[in-house]
């Protein structure tokens, strides 16, 4: 009995050791690409970035300097429209879909529509903001590229959301009702909350995704070489700007795309970063 112990418990420790060795293996498969990338970016794309790069607009077809500060503030501007219009539609439908419409076939249909919308490409999105908003106005607009970036960051947050609220014990809840709070009190003050840090996680994931994201700005962002914060008239954007450096013959439009690559990768961890310090720091935290 004392031999057949030890072997099962000198069995346990190498299963245990294994396991462990490929858990590691498979974070660092995961975490070594973006490393690599971010690495190459740098390599490529940091000589270029100084200050004509943050404070000056395209250079002409031809001559040397310029730089992306319409497209940098172009791309903030689009992502906080896409940000007022997917963060809230989507919390909110991941609210009904947990809490409110259970089992019903309303919820069924969001939930598949929301599954989707997961998977549509981008460029489609593009065309049918293009066809339900760029074509009735008869020009593009920053207006109808925050839509198009907002209806894609809709069925991420709305399912992360739902999955969180649904992870939330149900004893929180009975607790919350048995003290007399009113069920849209109880949602809102306790349960939301609580699932708060990972409805933030699924934001964050939104958001990134659709940072970077071209095809449907080229439907109705369209870009635009000169300074323009209008929400009427067309808007540069980073990704578009890379976009057209990129396909360029210019070997000086080649290293700002690199630079703007660079850039808007940084811009992308500064502001997931900045969220994940928040909340740390209690300000957004929940109560789990």
């Amino acid at each position: 009995m004392r031999q057949e112990f030890k072997t099962r418990t000198r069995l346990r420790g190498v299963v245990d050791k294994a396991a462990t060795f490929l858990a590691v293996l498979s974070t660092l498969l995961v975490i070594l690409p973006l490393v690599a990338i971010f690495i190459y970016l740098i390599i490529k794309g940091a000589s270029s970035l100084n200050l004509d790069f943050f404070t000056k607009i395209p250079a002409p077809v031809g001559e040397s300097g310029g730089g992306m500060a319409n497209a940098i503030v172009g791309s903030v501007t689009l992502l906080a429209l896409a940000s007022l219009i997917g963060v809230p539609v989507g919390i909110g439908g991941g609210v009904y879909l947990a809490e409110f419409g259970r089992g019903t076939k309303l919820a069924n249909a969001i939930r598949f529509t929301a599954d989707v919308l997961n998977g549509v490409p981008s460029i489609v999105m593009g065309l049918a903001a293009y066809s339900l908003i760029v074509v009735p106005q008869h020009h593009f607009s920053a207006f109808a590229g925050g839509i198009a970036l907002g209806i894609m960051m809709i069925p991420t947050i709305c399912r992360t959301t739902e999955e969180m609220l649904l992870m939330v014990p149900h004893a929180v809840r009975e607790a919350a009702l048995g003290l007399g709070v009113p069920n849209w009190r109880s949602v809102i003050s306790i349960t939301v909350k609580t699932a708060s840090p990972g409805i933030i996680t699924g934001c964050m994931l939104a958001f990134a995704r659709v940072a970077g994201e071209t095809a449907p700005l080229i439907f109705t962002a369209l870009g635009n070489d000169f300074w323009s914060t209008s929400l009427n008239e067309p808007i540069a954007a980073l990704p578009l700007q890379i976009y057209v450096y990129a396909i360029s013959p210019y070997d000086d439009w080649h290293r700002l795309a690199w630079a703007g690559a660079l850039v808007l990768i940084v811009l992308i961890v500064l502001a997931v970063s900045l969220v994940r310090f928040v909340t740390s720091r209690g300000v957004l935290k929940g109560t789990s």
